[in-house]
């Protein structure tokens, strides 16, 4: 091949990729960076002048004890979904990656179905699913003598309840993480256990779960910047509600950005600088979780 056809091969690439970089650009990387600059100023999003404040956004958002409280649902949110889709997803995966299991593909495509269901048409059918007045659940609970309950208006149920539908929306991303990691660990060596005498009980403690770690290490990393990122199904749930008690840092943001009275448009990009550095820790225990999950299967091998 010559130069001039490598030349010609490469333009075309880049020509193909220009509208993905543009967009991406505008869209992604434009909106980051003016994220830092509008942390800086005192803006409404509607006045052409912006007054520079320097460091006083930051401040009053480290000041704000609604933001510490909407820092403390995240975390608390958090650690309600990520034990529950790990644990039981793997728990699961096991079950369906049994070869003798009958229709295990359409179990499968059953358990991911909710994943391909978009978040926001969930979260709306949920509210009306739960309203404690006429929903299906609150009718059959009355009817049962427990009289209606109210898993969206109350302050102790909101962000369980939130938790356990987020678990279920993506349960089947987890569950394929799970069966894609159970299916390198070569069958010969439970069979061979099995010849040994092995239960099932020594089979996972043994083998199951030696082999999995490395994936454990990545999964779980994974399923905990995932949940960062659920302002569509807890908006269209509780909006934050009641009383600030489901109100994660997404939404703490949206309400300073877009539903005050007076969009303060700085103290909400320096709400999304915090965030977005918190995300970015994350991501950094993502790569250190890939090496070291590498590693133990370097040294498995």
């Amino acid at each position: 091949m010559t130069s001039r056809s490598v030349r010609l091969k490469t333009t075309w690439i880049w020509i193909f990729l220009l509208p993905t970089v543009v967009l991406y650009g505008v869209y992604t990387i434009y909106p980051i960076i003016a994220s830092y600059w509008y942390s800086l100023v005192e803006w409404n999003g509607f006045d052409a002048d912006q007054k520079f404040v320097g460091l006083s956004n930051y401040r009053e958002v480290f000041a704000d004890p609604l933001f510490w409280n909407s820092f403390k649902v995240t975390l608390f949110f958090m650690l309600l979904v990520v034990p529950a889709r790990v644990l039981l997803t793997l728990l699961l995966a096991m079950i369906l990656n049994s070869p003798k299991l009958p229709l295990i593909g359409l179990l499968r495509s059953a358990f991911f179905i909710p994943v391909v269901t978009t978040t926001a048409i969930i979260g709306v059918v949920m509210r009306f699913i739960l309203d404690p007045a006429s929903g299906p659940i609150s009718t059959a609970l009355t009817k049962l003598g427990f009289g209606g309950v109210d898993f969206l208006g109350d302050q102790h149920l909101a962000l369980p309840t939130a938790a356990v539908l987020y678990v279920w929306k993506f349960f089947g991303v987890t569950m394929i993480y799970w069966l894609a990691a159970l299916q390198t660990i070569p069958y010969e060596l439970y069979e061979a256990a099995r010849i040994d005498g092995a239960g099932t009980g020594q089979l996972f403690r043994h083998i199951t779960v030696p082999m999995l770690k490395p994936f454990l290490i990545i999964i779980t990393v994974l399923t905990i910047e995932e949940t960062f990122h659920n302002f569509d199904l807890m908006y269209t749930l509780t909006g934050g509600g009641p009383y600030f008690h489901t109100e994660i840092i997404e939404i703490y943001i949206y309400r300073w950005a877009f539903a005050a009275s007076i969009p303060q448009l700085g103290h909400a990009s320096a709400a999304a600088v915090i965030f977005g550095l918190l995300v970015a820790v994350v991501g950094a225990v993502q790569l250190w979780g890939v090496y070291a999950g590498r590693r133990l299967r370097g040294d498995q091998r």
